[in-house]
């Protein structure tokens, strides 16, 4: 992995920290998250103490430091989705895949994220895996929505 990040980091030509988030947004579209090693790698690169890196990519809500699975459920918290049973929809999924919020399968398959707001307010609750929006789930739509991923891996 450290080779590739340091491809990463030389495909921006001058080492000014401007290219500093889009080195860090490159590694993270590359490997899924940034990793301990790519934390490091850049913080020798812009010569700065990992703790600087590491606390600059912790202010920015974009970057994660573990790796998601295969499919990311993101699942809606915001006031719509709230009131319209999302909290129901959340222990659903967690029950059905044994993981919590912020956890990724032991498989590696599916990793579960609340997020405050979608933005599909109308269409609430709203659940996304991978990008796909699910609008109005309820308990029995959860339970199609993972058996569908899950047959995926048959």
């Amino acid at each position: 992995m450290s080779k590739n990040i340091d491809s990463i980091i030389n495909k921006f030509t001058n080492s000014n920290r401007d290219n500093l988030i889009p080195i860090l947004q490159e590694i993270q579209n590359t490997f899924g998250y940034l990793s301990e090693d790519a934390i490091i790698s850049v913080g020798k690169h812009f010569d700065l103490p990992t703790s600087k890196i590491y606390g600059i990519a912790t202010f920015y809500d974009q970057f994660v430091f573990k790796p998601k699975g295969k499919y990311h459920i993101l699942l809606c918290n915001g006031t719509s989705c709230h009131t319209s049973g999302s909290k129901k929809n959340l222990t659903e999924i967690e029950k059905i895949l044994k993981i919590k919020d912020g956890e990724t399968t032991s498989d590696g398959i599916f990793s579960l994220q609340t997020v405050d707001c979608i933005g599909a307010c109308a269409l609430a609750p709203v659940i996304s895996v991978n990008g796909k929006f699910y609008s109005k789930v309820d308990l029995i739509e959860i339970k199609k929505i993972i058996k569908f991923y899950q047959s995926l891996e048959k």
